[in-house]
């Protein structure tokens, strides 16, 4: 006999129109999760609070017959007091929480993070009235990376504050989820009680092919290039982590080398990035085009510093040459943007730590190159441009890929393994306890 549909609260500061790389993880759970037996009702922000510029075609994407709860926030004009939304949205979250678990609406609290401060509304909902809950990690909540080496910068502080709250955010938790192990993996080194206790599960983002079969994809104009002016275009879209600017400037001094060498790749090639810029909604921005300045190939690069519409990144990928991913020195970071360049069916080139489950991607579905680099090593600028030769030369037939095999990252499986794990971790705080 089948159960009734169980309901899992998706808490995500940040949601369509919205146009920040979060956005997708519960947009794209939300798309299956009920094929699983969870219902989904979204609490998230209204978008009059967000700071960033609204995408209404990305907000088409998602399922109309969706529950949304878009909440309230302080403000931040005229005066911008707080900036994370997660601070300003927590006690209008908290309130809608409350009133779904009042109703008895909801199963399950799961909690998408960024932002982090979102974390706490489980343990908050908890200690009022028991109610299974999860963090979901999009990115790690305590991690160093070099501004935050800085004491008493802006950096170090919210590293230090999340190294106090992160504790006692997950200290009831039920399940913790990332989109690879790697994300969580800090948290439960630091508190391995949770190993006991929680259920832990990995699943990434995956793909979604109705985003591919937005109407009007194929009719958008191009603003970074021409794809008939014969040059090879490498496009890449997304944020620049800290941790990747050694690899970017890595792969501009390949490039650099190609130019030296008198290589017609030197003319030939063009790179395009988008949305890598210091801030979302900064034109002027620039994090590339200084490298590449120095370096003296800035007429080889274009940089469209702020975030872009999503469906216009889309039709960017669709009509490039190649997709470029520029991963970062951190072994965990698996980025999204490479199940859009697979599906963009152009071939993609991916600088990305060994341990990545990108790489995994590329490989089994044969769908692009990746160049393998360490936290303390990465490949010389000269194995860079061979290779940089060699993916230009090479013939790119998109009916060789695996896509049976790509088939395993869908957004659809990753809802059957949050359904699954979201199974077994209410099935857990239903059963007497055992001295935890």
């Amino acid at each position: 006999m089948m159960r009734a549909p169980r309901t899992v609260a998706l808490v995500a500061a940040h949601f369509p129109p919205s146009n920040l790389a979060g956005v997708h993880r519960a947009r794209l759970l939300s798309q299956h999760l009920h094929e699983f037996g969870w219902r989904t009702i979204i609490v998230t922000t209204h978008w009059r609070h967000y700071e960033e510029a609204l995408d209404w075609d990305l907000a088409a994407l998602v399922d109309q017959s969706l529950e949304v709860i878009r909440t309230p926030a302080l403000p931040t004009r005229p005066i911008r007091i707080v900036g994370d939304i997660g601070v300003r949205a927590l006690p209008w979250h908290l309130a809608a929480l409350r009133r779904l678990r009042r109703e008895r609406r909801i199963d399950f609290v799961h909690i998408t993070v960024p932002s982090f401060y979102s974390a706490l509304l489980g343990e908050l909902l908890h200690r009022e009235a028991p109610l299974p809950f999860g963090v979901d990690y999009i990115d790690p909540w305590v991690t160093v990376w070099p501004e935050a080496e800085v004491k008493f910068s802006k950096a170090w502080a919210s590293m230090t504050l999340g190294s106090a709250l992160e504790p006692w955010a997950v200290r009831n938790a039920s399940l913790i989820t990332g989109v690879a192990s790697g994300y969580y993996a800090g948290v439960l080194d630091r508190h391995p009680r949770l190993r006991e206790t929680c259920v832990t599960a990995a699943m990434p983002y995956g793909f979604s092919s109705l985003d591919f079969a937005a109407p009007d994809l194929g009719m958008r104009e191009l603003s970074q290039f021409d794809p008939s002016d014969g040059r090879f275009h490498l496009v890449y879209a997304g944020a620049l982590l800290p941790k990747g600017r050694p690899v970017l400037q890595r792969l501009l001094e390949g490039v650099a080398l190609l130019r030296e060498r008198k290589s017609p790749l030197g003319d030939q090639l063009r790179l395009h990035f988008i949305g890598c810029g210091k801030s979302p909604n900064d034109p002027r921005g620039f994090n590339v085009l200084p490298v590449a300045e120095r370096l003296g190939i800035a007429s080889l690069v274009t940089e469209h510093p702020h975030r872009m519409a999503y469906i216009d990144v889309l039709a960017h990928l669709k009509k490039a040459s190649g997709v470029l991913i520029v991963g970062s020195t951190e072994p965990h970071y698996s980025p999204s943007k490479v199940y859009q360049a697979v599906q963009a069916r152009r071939p993609a080139l991916a600088l990305l730590h060994e341990a990545s489950a990108a790489v995994e991607v590329l490989a089994r579905s044969r769908a692009g190159r990746a160049i393998a680099l360490t936290e303390t090593a990465l490949p010389e600028a000269t194995r860079v441009a061979d290779i940089i030769e060699e993916f230009v030369a090479a013939e790119y037939d998109p009916d060789s890929v695996d896509w049976g095999a790509f088939g395993a990252f869908s957004a659809r499986e990753s809802a059957r393994l949050m359904a699954a794990a979201l199974d077994e971790a209410l099935e857990r705080q239903r059963q007497p306890k055992a001295g935890c």
